[in-house]
Formats: structure tokens, C-alpha cells, sequence
């Protein structure tokens, strides 16, 4: 039976001096980031997923968001280039680590993409249109991964970093969405879950193979949807929600 893998990284000690674009800068309790981000992985460990924990990046402050480095797929791993400059250091790392899975491909200037902005769905791959990614990643994509059967789709996004600050999948046929920053149309034929509107960053979940994890601050939310029967692993994430993070970008998930 294939194992799940998940790649974590640990909190760099220059998480304060992270990059933000929606969020006022509020300082970060670097202890107890630390101690979220172990439960986070711990949370990952009782799901069944085999947690691969890199260590920190000291001078890359936003390199516990591993998630943007990579898009990970069944037949190959798609290497980022984060659209921050300061981001872009951090993926020769992620290559290294994911060699022995998969085969690499690079995206090369002038395209951008965040894997934030990244929401596999099956054969097709939604890809925000944001401050971070740009149509030429996206048409890179579409030359790199068509031959495998994706199709790659532009979904614009607005008033939020990342498309999957604003839709996440949640369950097999169901997807956590804020419908004020990106349009349900472009999601036909899934069960949708809207958040409440007073949590509007709610949006983030992960799903794994042994269920989901969810972070404990979007109570609202989550009563939405544990009435739906999505059934959830809380955990706590004050401290990445500072830097414009969630709980998506602090691993990458796939198949071994």
C-alpha cells in the first residue's frame, strides 16, 4: 500500500520579517509558532502521513510556507518560482528533497507562481491569477503537465494573498470556499461550503488521505463544516495567520 508523505519545515528565526500584502504587520511569538507548527506536524503523524521535517532556512523568513515551493502530481513535481524575490532562494532546496519521488520540472522566468495559488482538482489544476502568479507560469504548466492528461485553468482572485486563501478541497466531491474573493462559477459539479461570513480567511483546510486538518481559530466555520460530516483534526494556528499562511502552505503531500 503507497504511504502518504508529507514535507514540513521548520519556523525560520526571521518569521517576523516575513512578507505580507493584505495584513498589517503584527509581531509573531516565535515559541509559540514553534510549538504550533510541532502540533501541526504531530496532527499531520496521527492522520498515518510519514512527516519529512526539513530544518529552518535562517535567512528565508517565510520558508516554513513549503507549500509554494512545489506542486507535487503522481507523474512529476512541478518546482515553483515564488513571485516575491526573497521567496525565490528557497526552492533549490525543495528540489533536493523531492529528487528521489520525482521527476523535476522548473518554472522559468518570466512566469511566477506560489504553490498557494495552486488547487489540484483531479485532472485540472486551478491557478490563482494573483500578486504572486502570472499567465506565462500558467501556460508553462499547461505545456509541462498537458502530455500527462492536466488541463491548467487561470482563476482570478481578489481581496486575499493565494487562490487556496480563498478554496481549498475539503472532502471528495466538496470544496471550502470564500465566494467574496473568487467566483463559485469556476467550480462546477462540486458540493460547496461557504465560510461564515465573519471568518472570511476560513477558506484553508487540508485534506489528507486519513481526514483534514483545520486550524482551531475559524470556529464559525468549522461548525459548518462538521455539519456537513467533514470530519476534522483542529489544530492551533494563530502565529502562521500572521504572515499571511495557513494551514495548507505548511507541507507538501503526496503519494510515495
Amino acid at each position: 500500500m503507497p504511504k502518504t508523505i508529507a514535507i514540513t519545515r521548520a519556523i525560520s528565526p526571521r518569521f517576523n520579517e516575513c512578507e505580507l500584502t493584505h495584513l498589517q504587520r503584527a509581531p509573531i511569538d516565535l515559541a509559540l509558532a514553534h510549538s504550533q507548527h510541532r502540533q501541526y506536524e504531530d496532527a499531520l503523524r496521527a492522520l498515518g502521513l510519514e512527516v519529512i521535517s526539513l530544518p529552518a532556512m535562517a535567512d528565508l523568513p517565510d520558508s516554513v510556507f513549503i507549500e509554494d515551493t512545489a506542486l507535487v502530481l503522481d507523474e512529476v513535481a512541478v518546482l515553483t518560482r515564488p513571485g516575491a524575490d526573497s521567496r525565490k532562494a528557497e526552492v533549490d532546496s525543495i528540489a533536493e528533497a523531492l529528487a528521489p519521488y520525482r521527476r523535476l520540472i522548473r518554472i522559468e522566468a518570466p512566469g511566477s507562481v506560489d504553490g498557494g495559488d495552486i488547487l489540484r482538482l483531479g485532472k485540472t489544476i486551478h491557478v490563482g491569477l494573483s500578486t504572486r502568479s502570472n499567465q506565462s507560469a500558467i501556460q508553462q504548466m499547461q505545456s509541462a503537465l498537458g502530455p500527462y492528461g492536466y488541463t491548467v485553468r487561470s482563476v482570478p482572485v481578489t481581496g486575499c494573498l493565494h487562490l487556496k486563501s480563498a478554496v481549498t478541497q475539503a472532502g471528495e466531491d466538496t470544496l471550502l470556499i470564500n465566494p467574496a474573493w473568487v467566483e463559485k462559477s469556476h467550480f462546477p459539479g462540486w458540493k460547496l461550503i461557504e465560510v461564515d461570513p465573519r471568518e472570511p480567511s476560513a477558506a484553508n483546510i487540508v485534506l489528507t488521505p486519513g481526514g483534514a486538518i483545520y486550524p482551531q481559530h475559524f470556529p464559525l466555520t468549522q461548525a459548518r463544516l462538521s455539519a456537513a460530516g467533514i470530519r476534522l483534526t483542529i489544530v492551533p494556528a494563530t502565529e502562521v495567520a500572521k504572515a499571511e499562511g495557513a494551514v495548507t502552505c505548511c507541507s507538501l503531500i503526496f503519494s510515495a
